[in-house]
């Protein structure tokens, strides 16, 4: 069967009835993992399945967003443009990136038809050179980008970022201190477009409830840097700040293969278990199916 991901983040991490009602619109048998983050004000869904099933899925988890959360009074460390700030699909099996481009195309214009949410379209999906980065485009909507399907801002949901990419790992390198400007050194010094670590995209961000701060990390390709070496230069450079690092978090769901390529390296993993590998995950769905 052809299967497609889809891993949509959304801007509330603190109403857990909010945040159940937006899981709820994922049929559960496509549901794979939720996570939700209070300082980040952020929950990440993951779910998979047949394409229509997946695009069907996602939009009514937007509509609940829409319906849900209003953005004008949403206050979180994580950078964000929308209620359902980023909806990507992603290929598993039997499908190609170009296809997931055409769907989340098509999934954009069912968002702005029914929910009259404007749809801006990123990475494998974008129609414009500025808006294959999701931190450009985050950039750009403040200044008055236009979206790509609609017009304007919907009232209190913003504008959906809808698009396509490969599997990226997302996770946080917890640092034992309070000090914000080291974590955004760190980030800096490690992310691609600064001159850092290839395929690595990285900010510095405080953890008010753990008196800590966080490098939040995307890996867009782990076959390119893995994941030991991020971490141990993040480790490095925190070590030499005389700065331990108190854990890395995992965000979502993480493939075999990224764990693999580094195997033997003690990431100090906080909440890495058997569920979190994406293959395992959908084992165990279809065993129970």
């Amino acid at each position: 069967m052809r299967i497609i991901e889809c891993v949509p983040n959304f801007s509330e991490g603190r109403n857990q009835a909010v945040i159940d009602a937006i899981a709820a619109a994922i049929p559960p048998e496509l549901l794979l993992d939720r996570t939700s983050d209070p300082d980040h004000h952020r929950s990440v869904l993951t779910f998979a399945g047949s394409a229509g099933a997946v695009a069907s899925a996602a939009l009514e988890a937007v509509r609940t967003a829409v319906e849900r959360i209003d953005i004008a009074t949403h206050c979180g460390v994580h950078p964000r443009v929308g209620a359902a700030d980023v909806v990507p699909l992603v290929p598993i099996e039997d499908i190609t990136l170009e296809e997931c481009a055409d769907i989340a195309r098509e999934l954009g214009q069912c968002i702005w038809e029914e929910l009259q949410l404007p749809v801006i379209l990123y990475e494998a999906a974008a129609r414009r050179t500025e808006c294959v980065r999701l931190e450009s485009v985050r950039k750009l909507v403040p200044q008055g980008l236009v979206p790509d399907i609609g017009e304007g801002r919907h009232p209190t949901a913003g504008i959906c970022v809808v698009g396509a990419r490969k599997f990226l790992v997302a996770w946080n390198i917890n640092l034992r201190t309070p000090d914000l400007r080291i974590a955004r050194e760190i980030a800096a010094a490690i992310r691609a477009s600064s001159g850092g670590l290839p395929a690595v995209k990285a900010l510095g961000l405080p953890l008010e409830s753990r008196g800590q701060v966080q490098v939040s990390i995307n890996l867009v390709d782990f076959d390119v840097t893995p994941l030991h070496m991020v971490f141990r230069k993040v480790e490095a450079m925190a070590h030499a700040r005389k700065v331990e690092i108190a854990g890395s978090e995992l965000i979502g769901l993480i493939p075999q293969a990224a764990l693999t390529a580094s195997e033997g390296y003690d990431l100090k993993w906080e909440n890495l278990r058997h569920e979190s590998v994406l293959e395992n995950r959908l084992r165990k769905r279809i065993a129970d199916a």
